[in-house]
């Protein structure tokens, strides 16, 4: 019995020490330039950075993913960037936001 026990445990530390070893690991991220992949130094000091929120907002070297906003006509989520953003509102495409500037001027016209 207490063979079986010493086994159980013994695949769990070793199971702890396998994922500690790969998270140390540098990994490479697709669409990484090749060329940076060997450079350890300067490579762990930006992975410091962009963990920390002062890396580049762009890029493939660690950097926080850009916002997503929805569109207030269609509810598609798209990049802050690829929105089109009328006051407070973030639309997917300028049709969108014609459609939906249309039909609120619509609502808000008194009904005669």
């Amino acid at each position: 019995m207490r063979q079986i026990l010493l086994l159980i445990l013994l695949f769990f530390v070793g199971q702890w020490f396998v994922k500690t070893l790969r998270r140390a690991q540098p990994q490479a991220r697709p669409g990484a330039d090749p060329r940076q992949q060997g450079q350890g130094a300067s490579r762990a000091n930006g992975d410091a950075q962009s963990a920390s929120g002062a890396g580049n907002s762009t890029g493939s070297g660690g950097a926080l993913a850009e916002p997503m906003v929805r569109c207030a006509e269609c509810g598609v989520h798209a990049p802050r960037s690829d929105s089109v953003s009328v006051g407070t509102q973030h639309f997917c495409s300028s049709a969108h936001a014609r459609a939906y500037d249309a039909r609120k001027t619509r609502q808000d016209r008194p009904a005669r």
